[in-house]
């Protein structure tokens, strides 16, 4: 997959953010688009700029949590396009709140769209790259699916899950041998809205910030903007890489990743005490 020129790419999650830039991006070099996300304005907006360069870009609002939904676009997407050579499971919430506070409903919530949305799209399009003979799968997990961090445990989970899945799947794929792969993506700090839109609990002040300070620190800190994440995560597919660490704070995180645990997680609780707020301990939200 060394030039995306008259491919067809399905990207889920191409209302904001890295989906609308890997979606620009791809239009720039000539690639059709499947685009889908649940904002359907946001949606809109991403079509109407690729729309300035002489490719198709068709539209579908899908809940990636709906794993019919899911199945019913892919199937969309060939019939329209004619084929599908690259599917990026894209779309993602975000969750902040201690394991004790965070409700059943909230986890499930982040799981449906962050690790089965993953799952769905996989399965979903992976008949269709079969029938191409070729294809790749790009599937989004984060820098904390390579370390953990106090207050993300949902989130954490869900990307260190999308890891394992993308990794087993990349082995199977190279024992078929028929011309299809996948890689694993793993940003660190993207200038995107997945902080200020995510669900945050006030117990995130145990842990080094409520809820707004969490945002505010999130856009201090994020160093890479979407469209270079974009440029990153095309260059990893051209070199058929199994993982991809995107972003400086990521290839710093990466590395911390690397040492022992006790180590590691020392340091991370050291840096929440530093950080926590000194209000009393709120009270944990019944776990339902």
């Amino acid at each position: 997959m060394r030039d995306f020129g008259g491919r067809v790419v399905a990207i889920t999650g191409a209302g904001s953010g890295i989906g609308r830039a890997l979606a620009h991006e791809l239009a720039r070099r000539g690639a059709h688009l499947a685009l889908s996300d649940v904002d359907e304005e946001g949606l809109a907006e991403t079509v109407l700029t690729c729309e300035r360069s002489p490719v198709r870009v068709t539209p579908t609002t899908v809940d990636v949590a709906d794993r019919d939904a899911v199945f019913s676009w892919a199937d969309d997407v060939v019939e329209r396009h004619g084929k599908v050579d690259v599917i990026v499971n894209n779309a993602g919430v975000g969750l902040g709140a201690t394991v004790e506070a965070q409700s059943i409903g909230d986890v499930e919530w982040l799981m449906g769209i962050d690790f089965w949305g993953v799952v769905h799209g996989t399965q979903a399009f992976l008949p269709h790259l079969r029938a191409n003979g070729e294809g790749h799968v790009v599937n989004i997990s984060s820098v904390f699916g390579l370390i953990s961090i106090p207050g993300q445990s949902a989130y954490n989970a869900a990307k260190f899950a999308v890891r394992g899945y993308t990794d087993a799947l990349r082995m199977e794929l190279e024992i078929a041998d028929e011309g299809i792969s996948s890689t694993t993506i793993h940003p660190g700090g993207v200038r995107t809205n997945i902080a200020r839109n995510a669900r945050m609990d006030e117990t995130m002040a145990l842990v080094g910030a409520g809820p707004d300070a969490a945002a505010d620190l999130f856009d201090r800190l994020a160093r890479t903007s979407p469209e270079a994440a974009a440029r990153e995560i095309l260059r990893s597919v051209e070199r058929n890489r199994r993982r991809a660490v995107v972003g400086p704070d990521g290839l710093l995180l990466d590395l911390v990743s690397r040492l022992p645990a006790g180590v590691h997680q020392r340091l991370l609780i050291a840096d929440a005490r530093r950080a926590a707020t000194t209000h009393p301990r709120p009270d944990p939200i019944s776990a339902t």
